[in-house]
């Protein structure tokens, strides 16, 4: 005899987590988690060209890319979302994580070349 599964409504998926006054229902946890701005933060471009580009943050992707990475790679991604989340009170999913870190890791490719540390570590392989 099949036995069916009681599962949540999706009032209770969806339900508001702050009260009209921007106050949040219910027992606050042990430290505030901020969840990453939709738009990223604007950079100084005076002195700085390689800023003027940025991250896309959280928008809808119409662009996608598989890369493929070691289970210890994918550990160690983990790890630093939720030291994000934890040391810093960032929410940020691995998507996001990896996309500031490629930004990064362009622009100081773009600043440095032969220099950046992107250089350093392809060719010492």
């Amino acid at each position: 005899m099949a036995r069916r599964v009681s599962l949540p409504s999706a009032d209770d998926l969806f339900r508001p987590t702050d009260d009209e006054d921007g106050n949040p229902k219910g027992p606050t946890k042990r430290g505030a988690v901020h969840v990453v701005p939709d738009q990223p933060q604007e950079y100084d471009t005076e002195d700085q060209p390689e800023a003027r580009k940025k991250p896309s943050g959280r928008v809808k992707h119409d662009e996608k890319m598989t890369v493929y990475v070691t289970a210890d790679e994918l550990l160690e991604i983990e790890h630093a979302r939720l030291a994000l989340r934890s040391k810093h009170g960032l929410a940020v999913d691995r998507g996001r994580l990896v996309r500031e870190a490629i930004h990064l890791v362009l622009a100081d490719l773009e600043q440095n070349g032969e220099a950046s540390a992107l250089v350093n570590r392809l060719t010492e392989e």
